[in-house]
């Protein structure tokens, strides 16, 4: 009487030199059969490593450069020698050719925010309003300040309801005990500006219950009172 096998199909395989080879046998040909689609395959993985490695290579050189090219201007801008900060000088690129030729860097993505700056200082504000909006930070706070500085510029160009839509996103933006009373008393200027009381009114209490220890609420409270009385509140 034979024994029984209740061996697994993958046991098999390994106890039984037939099954074994018959396996190997079927795999040479799958291969036979589709060796140029394995081939295009396995070429198409090798490139896109390839590919890959070259793009991060390429990269990590760009951003060096781009920290080089940072480095050498912020001076200007710190000085407040925006026109030289702006443009470059003595053989150095300026905020603005750092911004635009390594735009895909970390390097040149903050030269945009220097350079919104810059402009805005200059009284440039849709210069300023297109370069902030061209920054993009993992940075909580320095977000939140560039979306607060194109609030300024819009106020700056008379228009308060394109602020109090950028002035809301800074505000809303990882709210901090520092900054954000800073920005809802932006917003609520710009509120009032727009006609706007009992939002401007709703921004102070905000200011108020929120953030009861910032230096902002002894104005809140009060600007709250007298919006308050002229709403009949």
């Amino acid at each position: 009487m034979s024994k029984k096998n209740t061996a697994g199909p993958g046991l098999e395989i390994i106890e039984n030199p037939e099954a074994l080879a018959g396996q190997i046998n079927k795999a040479e040909g799958f291969f036979r059969t589709n060796q140029k689609v394995l081939l295009g395959i396995g070429g198409a993985i090798l490139v896109a490593l390839v590919a890959f490695a070259g793009y991060r290579f390429y990269m990590d050189g760009q951003e060096e450069e781009a920290q080089r090219a940072l480095s050498s201007v912020i001076y200007n801008f710190e000085s407040d020698s925006l026109q030289q900060a702006l443009n470059g000088s003595g053989g150095n690129e300026g905020l603005l050719s750092i911004a635009d030729s390594y735009g895909s860097t970390d390097a040149g993505n903050l030269a945009s925010f220097y350079a919104g700056v810059a402009l805005l200082k200059q009284g440039k504000y849709d210069e300023a309003i297109e370069r902030l909006k061209d920054f993009n930070s993992s940075d909580l706070l320095v977000q939140a300040r560039a979306k607060a500085l194109i609030g300024d510029a819009y106020m700056e160009k008379g228009q308060p309801a394109e602020a109090i839509d950028y002035y809301k996103r800074a505000s809303d933006y990882e709210a901090n005990q520092f900054f954000t009373p800073i920005y809802l008393m932006k917003l609520a200027t710009a509120q009032e500006k727009a006609k706007q009381p009992k939002d401007a009114i709703a921004s102070y209490k905000r200011i108020i219950e929120e953030f009861p220890i910032s230096a902002e609420v002894v104005n809140a409270k009060k600007y709250k009172g007298l919006l308050e009385g002229q709403v009949g509140e």
